[in-house]
């Protein structure tokens, strides 16, 4: 008896990712790093606005202040950390019992790519004690 083995040739298996899949892989990491590079500054801003408004109630300053000079203390700390994104409009100092709110309310805008943009809302409040 003769038994003949039939040897198939081994069929390899790919191993590893296409071209065309390292080029998508590739265009989404460079549209992520695009968002990156243009929200995150809009973040590191915003953080130095909230540090301004937590530390204005602790202010003697602020304390003593009219809402008047108020609103004219914050608009100087802001320029002060060159915050350029938040508007004279945006703030808002309200007098209540005993205390001051001081609210800015903002939307920084940017461009992506093309014709894509960013809208970004931050909301900050700060209640600090009158005289």
């Amino acid at each position: 008896m003769n038994k003949r083995i039939n040897k198939l040739p081994a069929i390899k298996k790919q191993l590893g990712l296409t071209m065309i899949s390292w080029i998508i892989i590739i265009v989404f990491l460079l549209f992520q790093a695009v968002i990156a590079m243009n929200v995150v500054p809009v973040y590191l801003t915003d953080s130095s606005v909230k540090s301004i408004m937590e530390e204005l109630p602790a202010d003697p300053k602020a304390r003593e202040a009219t809402v008047k000079e108020l609103k004219l203390l914050v608009t100087k700390r802001l320029r002060i950390n060159n915050v350029t994104t938040v508007k004279s409009d945006d703030i808002k100092v309200k007098k209540g019992r005993g205390e001051n709110i001081v609210t800015i309310d903002y939307e920084p805008r940017g461009k992506l790519i093309g014709n894509l943009e960013y809208i970004v809302h931050f909301q900050h409040e700060a209640r600090v004690p009158s005289r």
